[in-house]
C-alpha cells in the first residue's frame, strides 16, 4: 500500500461497477477505484493508495446520496479500512447479483466480443430448490490469521495487518462456534473446515491440539497436514485433504456437476477429458454416465485422493499427474467431451489450442474469474468454438466473486 499522507476527495458521483470488487469514479480526470460504494451514489472518498499516478484506490467514508440498494453490513469489520474478505456487505443481495452480472457481461464483451444478457442465479445454502439464501453462513473453508495478542482475525484489505474477528465470528463462515473464545498462538495461520464428516481445525498445518506437541509448530508451507475429511456430493463420498481444494459453498459441487452434465449430455462409450480434475468430481460424474475419462491434475495429493474416490470406476478413468499444459500431449488425439475447471488465472491459449485440436463435440468450462473466462472464450472463438450457453451462479455471496459455466460447441 502507498505511504502517501491521507487524502480525502469529494463529493464524487460513483460510476459503474468494475471487475475487482470496486466501482469507478473520477476526480480531476483521474480514475479512482472505490470500495464500499454503489453506482450513482454521491460520496466522499478517502484515498488509500495513490499508486503510480495512473489511478488511485479509495474507500467511501461518507455517503451524501445513498443508493436504494445500500444496506447495513451484517459484519462490523467489513467496512472502510476493515477486513478485505467481503466486498459487497453494504449491498442488498439481489443488487449484488446485478453488479456481478454487469461485471460478467462487461468482461465477456470486452475480451471475447460476446454480448451476454444473462443473470447471476441465487443459490440456496442447502442446495436444490429452496428459500432465498441469506448470503451468510455458507463458507465451509476459512483461513484466519492470529495477531500478536493471540486473537483470531482476517487481513485488512491489501494489507498483512490482522483485524480481530467480532465476538460472533465471521459472518459468512459456516463454522464459527468457539473460535473467538480462545487464545491462539500469535502469528499462526488457522484453517477451519466444515466438511460432511464434521469440522476440522488446523493450526499451522497441524490439527488443533497437536500444534503444541512434538516441538515447535511449523510455519506456513513447511508441513502439509495429513488429515483428510469426507465430503458428500453427486451420490458419492469424496476424500479430500483438509487443506486441499473443494468448493467452499455447500451447494456448489452438486450444482456445478448437474450444470456441466446438462450442457454436455454425455453418452455411454464417449471419450472425455477432465482437466484440472482435483479429487475427481467431474471425472466421476462422467464415468458414472458411461464415459471413458482421462483426468489431469497437477496436485499429487489430489490425484491420490481421486484414485481412492474413483476406485469403483478405475476401469473407465485414467488419472494423470502433472500440469495440464504439459500432459495434454500425452492424451489421446481425439476426445468427444472436455471439462476444464482451471485456476483463477484461466487455461491459457496453449491449453485451449490443444483442446480444439481434439475436435470435441462439446466443452464445459467452469470459471471462477470472468476475466480469465473472457480471455479463454476469445481464444476458443478464434479456434472455431462458441458458447452454446453461459450461466453464472452466486456461489460467493457478499464478495465480488462469481462462478460461471460455459458450454462450448464447434462451429
Amino acid at each position: 500500500m502507498s505511504s502517501d499522507p491521507p487524502l480525502e476527495v469529494g463529493p464524487l458521483r460513483i460510476g459503474p461497477v468494475a471487475h475487482g470488487g470496486h466501482c469507478v469514479a473520477r476526480h480531476d480526470g483521474r480514475v479512482i477505484f472505490v470500495r464500499h460504494g454503489l453506482p450513482g451514489e454521491l460520496v466522499r472518498v478517502l484515498i488509500t493508495d495513490q499508486g503510480t499516478g495512473r489511478f488511485w484506490r479509495g474507500d467511501v467514508i461518507e455517503v451524501i446520496e445513498a443508493s436504494e440498494d445500500r444496506v447495513t453490513p451484517p459484519c462490523p469489520i467489513s467496512g472502510p479500512g476493515g477486513c478485505g474478505g467481503c466486498d459487497f456487505q453494504h449491498v442488498a443481495l439481489a443488487a449484488q447479483r446485478r453488479l456481478k452480472a454487469a461485471v460478467v457481461a462487461e468482461q465477456l464483451h470486452h475480451l471475447a466480443r460476446i454480448d451476454w444478457t444473462g443473470t447471476v442465479e441465487p443459490v440456496p445454502t442447502t442446495g436444490g430448490q429452496g428459500a432465498e439464501p441469506s448470503g451468510l453462513g455458507w463458507r465451509t473453508r476459512m483461513r484466519y490469521h492470529v495477531d500478536a495478542a493471540g486473537r483470531l482475525g482476517m487481513h485488512r484489505h491489501r494489507s498483512h495487518e490482522v483485524i480481530p474477528l467480532p465476538d460472533q465470528g465471521c459472518a459468512i463462515a459456516a463454522e464459527s462456534s468457539g473460535l473467538t473464545d480462545r487464545h491462539w498462538p500469535p502469528g499462526a495461520e488457522v484453517q477451519v473446515v466444515r466438511a460432511t464428516s464434521g469440522p476440522v481445525v488446523l493450526v499451522n498445518g497441524r490439527t488443533l491440539g497437536e500444534e503444541t506437541q512434538g516441538g515447535p509448530a511449523p510455519v506456513g508451507g513447511q508441513r502439509r497436514p495429513t488429515v483428510s475429511v469426507t465430503e458428500r456430493a453427486v451420490d458419492r463420498d469424496w476424500r479430500v485433504r483438509a487443506d486441499g481444494f473443494w468448493q467452499v459453498h455447500p451447494a456448489a459441487a452438486d450444482l456445478l456437476v448437474r450444470t456441466v452434465l446438462e450442457g454436455l449430455r454425455p453418452r455411454p462409450g464417449e471419450q472425455a477429458f477432465d482437466l484440472y480434475s482435483g479429487v475427481g468430481l467431474f471425472a466421476g460424474a462422467l464415468a458414472d454416465a458411461g464415459c471413458r475419462v482421462w483426468a489431469v491434475e497437477s496436485g499429487r495429493s489430489a490425484v491420490a485422493d481421486a484414485r481412492h474416490n474413483l476406485a469403483d470406476v478405475a476401469d473407465r478413468v485414467k488419472l494423470v499427474a502433472g500440469r495440464v499444459d504439459q500432459r495434454l500431449a500425452q492424451l489421446p488425439g481425439r476426445s468427444d467431451l472436455v471439462v476444464l475447471d482451471p485456476p483463477r488465472s484461466g487455461a491459457g491459449r496453449a491449453v485451449m489450442q490443444a483442446i480444439a485440436a481434439r475436435r470435441p463435440r462439446s466443452v464445459a468450462y467452469v470459471a471462477c474469474d470472468p476475466a480469465a473466462l473472457g480471455r479463454d472464450l476469445g481464444t476458443a472463438h478464434d479456434l472455431g468454438y462458441d458458447p452454446e450457453s453461459i450461466r453464472a451462479f452466486d456461489l460467493f455471496p457478499m464478495t465480488q466473486h462469481v462462478e460461471c459455466v460455459a458450454i462450448l460447441t464447434r462451429r
